[in-house]
């Protein structure tokens, strides 16, 4: 079973769609997979629910309160966890899933509000005995970038600089907002429209599976 924590302390980074692209991957993929909504606004969860009625389909699990119990709450032929961790938590509000996790994904968002914003998280979590260890691996995904504009450009340049690998770009798209209020994610279609978007997210695959 490998499991992957989607993390950031700065809320609107698009922690969410990331996490449900995860998980519906890893489900259309015929992975058995789990979700665990550790979120109060439960975004999660409820784009679960719209997916329950697919062979796809992600199971929700709350963990918004009680981490251990949300985890030892997991059915026992779980082949793949995806954890959508509350905005605004540091290291030590994640030390549950960080135990469990094999890897961490964090969003960043093109300004230099979030990526300052930003630094002070991934100060807490270096400071994890498994992470200083090397057990643990932290890659960065740069969301929402328009890659025509200078200032994304800018961000890519200034987060190669940082001690964690940018493990993905995403471009910004209204289309993000309207699959997770459906239940569903770029890889339940097959398009043209969306293939750009898909190979977007090759890298992060590929990272996460090797963890």
């Amino acid at each position: 079973m490998k499991t992957v924590l989607v993390a950031s302390s700065k809320g609107g980074v698009g922690k969410t769609t990331i996490a449900t692209h995860l998980a519906a991957h890893a489900a259309l993929s015929g992975q058995r997979t789990v979700i665990i909504d550790a979120d109060p606004q439960r975004s999660s969860t409820r784009w679960a629910e719209r997916r329950v009625g697919l062979d796809s389909a992600v199971l929700p699990i709350a963990g918004a309160s009680r981490q251990r119990a949300a985890w030892n709450s997991l059915p026992a032929d779980t082949q793949r966890v995806v954890i959508d961790a509350p905005a605004g938590a540091m290291a030590g509000d994640l030390e549950n899933w960080l135990e469990h996790a094999d890897s961490v994904v964090v969003p960043v968002l093109p300004s230099a509000l979030d990526l300052d914003a930003t630094v002070p998280f991934l100060d807490s979590l270096a400071q994890h005995p498994r992470i200083r260890r090397g057990q643990l691996r932290v890659g960065l995904v740069a969301n929402k970038l328009k890659p025509w504009t200078n200032a994304s450009q800018a961000m890519l340049d200034l987060l190669g600089q940082w001690p964690y690998p940018v493990v993905a770009s995403l471009r910004d798209s209204q289309a993000y907002v309207m699959l997770v209020g459906l239940g569903k994610s770029l890889f339940d279609y097959h398009s043209a429209q969306v293939r750009d978007h898909q190979e977007d997210w090759d890298p992060l695959l590929k990272w996460v599976r090797k963890a």
